[in-house]
C-alpha cells in the first residue's frame, strides 16, 4: 500500500465518527487574484444552511491570494451559491462566495456581481447557457496522464469518446468527478475525452442565467478537488502541449499536432428556441461579428493572450483575428448545429471561449451584445 492509500484509509477512519446534528461544516469557497485558481476554507455553523443568505459573510488573508496589501489584508466572502458536500457528506454544505475589498467594492476578479447585474437586465430574454468544458489530465510530475515519460503517443485519432485502456487515460477520476457534481446539485450534462489523449471535457447546462458561472465554478472546484483523491492534477490550459518540432525561417516554433482545450459555449434566448427562432440566431450572430474583439478580451483571463496560443485556425478552431460563422463547421467562430439548421429554431455555439475563461464574463458578454445591445 502507497503512503496515500495508507493517508486515505486514515482519513476514511475519521469521517466515520458521528458528527453532532447540530454542527454542520460549510466549506467557503471562492475565485483568487489570479482569476483561474480556487482557494476554500472551513466554517462550522450551528444549523443546516438551506440558502446561501443564511449563512455568515466571511474573510480571509488577501495578502496571500493575490487579492490585497500586506497592511490591508482583509478581504470579504459573501455566500453566493449552496451545494451538498459530496466528500464530507450528510448535511455538510459547499458554498461559493463572492469576493469584496475593505471598501466593500468586488475585487478585481470577481466578474459574478457585474454578470449578475446584466443577467437581471436582460431576464425577460431568459438567456440560457451550456458549456463544454475541456480539460488535461496530468500526473503529479505534471506530465500528460498516461503519456510514455520518454517519448509521444500516437497520432490523434483514436481518443475522441474512445474506450480502452490504450486510447483513454483517467476515466476513473472522470467518473468520480461526474457523480460529486450530481451529488452536490451542479448540473452537468455529460462528458467524454477529448481528441487529445489525456484530456476530457464535461458539459454544463442548460442553465439560465448566473447559474451557468455558479455551476461551471463548482465544477472546476469539485474536479480538482476529486483529483487530490487520485494523486492526479488537472490543468484548464488552453494550448497544454505545445512541441517544438522544428525552428521556422522567422525562429518561431512551430506548435505540435495536439489540440487545444476550449469552453464552447451554447447560448439561446427564448426567442431562438420557439418557431422560426433561425432568424433571432442570425441576427445575434451579425451582432457578434462586430464585436469580435471585445469578445476575445472576455473569452480568457488575460485578455486574449491564452487564446493566441489556441486559436490558430487549426485544430478545430478559427483564426483568433477573424470572425466567422457556419452551420455544423467547427473551424468557425460560430457554429450553428445542423439539427437547429433544419428545424430553424435552438441555438449557437461561440466556440472561441477558452479553457481557462471566467464564465461569468463569456456569458455576460454574450447577453450585452445579443439581447441588450450594448
Amino acid at each position: 500500500m502507497s503512503m496515500a492509500d495508507k493517508h486515505k484509509s486514515a482519513l476514511d477512519r475519521y469521517l466515520r465518527l458521528p458528527q453532532p446534528e447540530e454542527k454542520i461544516q460549510c466549506s467557503y469557497v471562492w475565485i483568487d487574484g489570479t482569476g483561474e485558481n480556487l482557494r476554500s476554507k472551513t466554517k462550522t455553523v450551528n444549523f443546516v444552511p438551506k440558502t446561501p443568505k443564511e449563512l455568515p459573510i466571511w474573510n480571509f488573508d488577501g495578502s496571500a491570494t493575490y487579492q490585497a496589501e500586506g497592511n490591508n489584508t482583509d478581504v470579504y466572502l459573501h455566500p453566493v451559491a449552496l451545494y451538498r458536500d459530496p466528500f464530507r457528506l450528510g448535511n455538510n454544505k459547499i458554498v461559493l462566495c463572492e469576493t469584496y475589498k475593505y471598501n466593500k467594492k468586488p475585487t478585481e476578479t470577481n466578474h459574478r456581481h457585474s454578470c449578475a447585474e446584466v443577467m437581471e437586465k436582460g431576464k425577460d430574454y431568459h438567456p440560457w447557457f451550456g458549456i463544454e468544458q475541456e480539460f488535461t489530465i496530468l500526473d503529479s510530475d505534471h506530465h500528460p496522464y498516461g503519456w510514455p515519460k520518454n517519448g509521444f503517443p500516437g497520432p490523434q485519432g483514436p481518443y475522441y469518446c474512445g474506450v480502452g485502456a490504450n486510447k483513454v487515460y483517467g476515466r476513473e477520476l472522470v467518473e468520480a468527478h461526474y457523480r460529486a457534481c450530481m451529488y452536490a446539485g451542479v448540473n452537468i450534462s455529460g462528458s467524454n475525452a477529448a481528441i487529445m489523449p489525456a484530456q476530457w471535457e464535461f458539459q454544463v447546462g442548460p442553465c439560465e442565467g448566473i447559474e451557468m458561472g455558479d455551476d461551471l465554478w463548482m465544477a472546476r472546484y469539485l474536479l480538482h478537488r476529486v483529483a487530490e483523491d487520485f494523486n492526479l492534477l488537472v490543468t484548464m490550459d488552453p494550448k497544454p502541449m505545445q512541441i517544438s518540432t522544428h525552428q521556422t525561417k522567422g525562429g518561431n516554433s512551430k506548435m505540435g499536432d495536439w489540440n487545444g482545450a476550449g469552453a464552447h459555449t451554447n447560448f439561446s434566448t427564448k426567442a431562438m428556441r420557439e418557431d422560426n427562432g433561425i432568424i433571432e440566431i442570425e441576427q445575434a450572430i451579425d451582432k457578434l461579428s462586430r464585436h469580435h474583439i471585445r469578445h476575445i478580451k472576455a473569452y480568457d483571463p488575460h485578455e486574449g493572450k491564452d487564446n493566441e496560443r489556441r486559436l490558430t485556425g487549426v485544430h478545430e478552431t478559427s483564426s483568433i483575428h477573424d470572425f466567422s460563422a457556419g452551420v455544423a463547421n467547427r473551424s468557425c467562430s460560430i457554429r450553428i448545429p445542423r439539427d437547429c439548421a433544419e428545424d430553424r429554431k435552438g441555438y449557437l455555439e461561440d466556440r472561441r471561449p477558452a479553457s481557462n475563461c471566467d464564465p461569468y464574463q463569456v456569458t455576460e458578454v454574450l447577453v450585452k451584445t445579443c439581447c441588450l445591445n450594448e
